[in-house]
């Protein structure tokens, strides 16, 4: 058998959550790391562990991920981190940006951390493309899209409604709303995200603060995609977007032809600025 042949261009995410003692010193590695290999991207830097992607040609890719993964100088923080790798037709980058914050994913809620879960929890509610299906096939499950409303009108899993938030801060809220009405009526709740980290934050207090019973897809839409490229399956419809000069993937991780015009929508104040941006970033690489 013939192996594929690697895109020229490849997209990689990852996240992990886990305790740094000084995300400063953290950062200023990954900055030596990204000029070392000359991947461009962004990545986020916090107490609570790494959140980032980043892209380039593969080889460099592969040694931005080989040095996370094995260079002692982040001290095996990064040992198994799992990348999730799209190919690109456009650089989804034009610079590197290595920022050191207060949260790697900022969900608003005091004393709310990512690194809250155990081992135990995270296998017992984190679920695989097979298990997810079989969830979701079960019609009093609540389907929750962890994401923007953009995001939710360009593609979603079936069953999922629309958040009607536009942005992140803005779930908790919502969460709080319903929850009352899902504990009543006995239903279970299926999460999803784009890569997985914002159902690890509110995962963790939807169970523990609201007392809900929650499953999230391991490794979000990019991995679920990933995981049954191929298959006959219509249980995600549409397309992902992706925070990027891509915008949006197909159901084999394929950037599609979807422009920003398409995605936000002028009339809503929460997009229009989106809009905004998006034409500013195309006008500065070039497109």
């Amino acid at each position: 058998m013939t192996a594929r042949a690697l895109p020229e261009v490849i997209h990689s995410a990852f996240y992990r959550f886990t305790r740094l003692d000084d995300p400063a010193a953290t950062a200023e590695a990954l900055r030596a790391r990204s000029r070392d290999t000359g991947v461009l991207g962004s990545l986020v830097v916090a107490t609570e562990g790494l959140s980032g992607v980043v892209a380039g040609p593969v080889a460099a890719v592969t040694a931005f991920e080989a040095a996370l993964t094995g260079d002692p100088v982040f001290g095996g923080a990064f040992a198994d981190l799992h990348f999730k790798r799209s190919p690109c037709t456009t650089a989804p980058f034009a610079r590197m940006k290595v920022h050191v914050k207060p949260e790697i994913v900022a969900l608003g809620l005091e004393g709310v951390s990512g690194l809250d879960e155990t081992p135990a929890q995270r296998t017992a509610t984190h679920l695989g493309p097979a298990a997810w299906q079989a969830l979701l096939a079960d019609d009093t499950v609540v389907v929750l899209d962890n994401r923007n409303r953009f995001e939710w009108r360009l593609g979603r899993f079936r069953g999922a409604v629309d958040p009607g938030v536009d942005n992140f801060r803005d779930f908790a809220e919502l969460v709080r709303t319903q929850a009352p009405h899902w504990k009543a009526r006995g239903q279970r709740v299926a999460m999803y995200c784009t890569g997985g980290i914002r159902c690890e934050k509110t995962g963790v207090w939807m169970r523990e603060a609201l007392g809900l019973e929650v499953f999230q897809l391991d490794g979000g839409i990019l991995n679920y995609l990933e995981q049954t490229a191929g298959q006959s399956d219509d249980t995600w419809r549409g397309e992902c977007f992706v925070f990027d000069n891509r915008i949006a993937l197909d159901a084999q991780l394929r950037e599609t032809a979807t422009t920003a015009e398409q995605v936000y929508d002028p009339a809503q104040p929460g997009e229009a600025w989106r809009l905004e941006r998006a034409r500013r970033l195309d006008t500065a690489t070039g497109r």
